[in-house]
């Protein structure tokens, strides 16, 4: 494998370059009319343009992006996540023009595709699900029935969803047919497929995930757990390794039972699989993503692996280096997401210019970024300008490094959500461990955030008067 092309853009992109560089692996970039001065394309050994702005005329032509790979004589494409990471037709299209994919086949990605059909899949393996249909509905009277029975609150769920979108929670009947009629709309929206499930609803559940490694030799590592309840709009804004809850016992089984779903459908690859967690030590099956996760790095920090390499040399017929008894965790990671979203105004896109843009630095302190000072947020992607990663040696020195990196990270013109991390990672709730994925709904407003932000400015004002008397002393001294 020569040359890689990454069928992605902004932090992503880089992440995938550095390590194919590393490897003495030459990369390409593809990129939108909007990103041609962006940092992955700077990056790169080689770029092309391949469309307009909007990623239905660029980064989701998968067509366009294998000719420009055969052009230029690429062995492999990385699709990142997002965009075509998941998309069955555009794995197969590369497989059949002789271009690996760096992912499962299209058939694992099919199958964990539909939440109905990965059920199914690992539903012969014993593992627990969350109590619901195991069949896709679109008829709302049949809904309700399922509804009653399996008894409120409820979640329905898009069939072919993900990212939140056609997810909606009912806590009781009489909201049933509205919020039914919204989740369809919104899956067709989104995904083109209107069918929908539903489950019962866990309350203060966990939401927790493990990382998993296939190979094409019958080897599947499990790379520990992720941590990730702290969500808006059901989407993780943060993340950490390990979770501070789990028993090793409790860890062992989870990863045992993620194994097996990716035996389930013949996995190769990355991927994670997502399990809820209740009070009572109980966990069940959700879904499997078939690519890498956002939230990877902390995985990296605490196992001392390059998940990005270990997907580049299984793709290419390699067997895993490691078995499950070498790997062990080490330390603690914590990850924010930093979106270019106002969390004073329920976490809207937050469109400007990056007037400044500096980065936190330090030991322990990495930062997977995708922008530059002075450049424009496009309003046509994801608003994810960066992750922001800690790693120390317990779960408390993280959480210190983390607050201490925010307050480094200098973003002026546009809102971002670092006002929010700060505020989670200073929270009780947070600091004890004592917190689910109703977290934001039971602990956040936006006048706390308002409060909490005008204490800091005063009392950085006062620290700054103090300064400033001090330096006038020192300027009247005599000679």
């Amino acid at each position: 494998m020569k040359k890689i092309l990454v069928a992605n853009r902004g932090e992503i992109a880089i992440r995938v370059m550095k390590t194919a560089q590393k490897m003495g692996i030459k990369t390409v970039a593809v990129y939108s009319t909007i990103d041609r001065n962006a940092p992955h394309v700077k990056f790169a050994d080689e770029a092309v343009w391949i469309g307009e702005s909007p990623s239905n005329q660029s980064y989701l032509l998968g067509n366009k992006i294998i000719e420009v790979a055969k052009a230029l004589n690429v062995d492999a494409i990385h699709p990142g996540y997002g965009f075509l990471s998941e998309n069955a037709e555009f794995a197969q299209e590369a497989e059949r023009n002789g271009i690996i994919f760096i992912g499962p086949k299209a058939k694992a990605i099919e199958i964990m595709g539909s939440k109905l059909a990965a059920k199914d899949a690992v539903m012969k393996y014993n593992i627990p699900m969350v109590p619901g249909v195991d069949h896709a509905i679109i008829d709302i009277d049949e809904a309700k029935k399922t509804a009653t029975t399996i008894g409120f609150p409820i979640l329905i769920k898009a069939s072919a969803g993900g990212g939140g979108k056609g997810m909606r929670v009912v806590e009781k009947e009489s909201d049933f047919e509205s919020q039914m009629n919204r989740a369809i709309s919104e899956a067709v929206a989104a995904f083109g497929d209107g069918s929908v499930f539903i489950e019962k609803y866990v309350a203060s559940s966990r939401h927790i995930e493990i990382q998993i490694m296939a190979d094409s030799h019958g080897n599947v590592l499990y790379l520990f757990e992720r941590e990730c309840s702290i969500q808006r709009r059901h989407q993780k804004v943060i993340e950490e390794a390990p979770s501070c809850v789990l028993s090793p016992e409790t860890r062992k089984k989870m990863g045992e039972a993620a194994v097996l779903v990716a035996k389930s459908c013949d996995y190769l690859g990355a991927g994670t699989v997502e399990f809820l967690y209740d009070e009572n030590d109980n966990f069940y099956f959700l879904e499997m993503n078939t690519r890498l996760q956002v939230e990877h790095p902390v995985t990296e920090l605490i196992s001392g692996v390059d998940l990005v390499e270990m997907q580049i040399r299984v793709a290419r017929g390699e067997a895993l280096a490691i078995k499950q008894e070498d790997l062990e965790i080490k330390g603690h990671a914590m990850e924010l997401r930093v979106y270019a979203e106002d969390p004073m105004n329920d976490f809207l896109p937050s469109v400007g210019h990056l007037d400044v843009y500096q980065l936190p630095v330090g030991e322990g302190i990495r930062v997977d970024n995708g922008f530059e000072q002075g450049m424009d947020i496009p309003i046509y992607y994801d608003p994810m300008l960066a992750k922001l990663i800690t790693y120390g040696e317990t779960r408390e020195e993280a959480i210190q490094l983390m607050v201490k990196a925010i307050d480094g990270y200098k973003i002026e013109g546009v809102h971002t959500t670092l006002p929010f991390g700060k505020f989670v990672f200073e929270h009780e709730a947070f600091l004890s461990g004592h917190f689910d994925t109703n977290f934001v709904k039971k602990f956040y407003n936006a006048d706390m955030l308002k409060n909490l932000m005008e204490q800091e400015a005063e009392i950085a004002a006062l620290i700054a008067l103090k300064q400033y008397f001090e330096d006038q002393k020192i300027i009247r001294l005599p000679n």
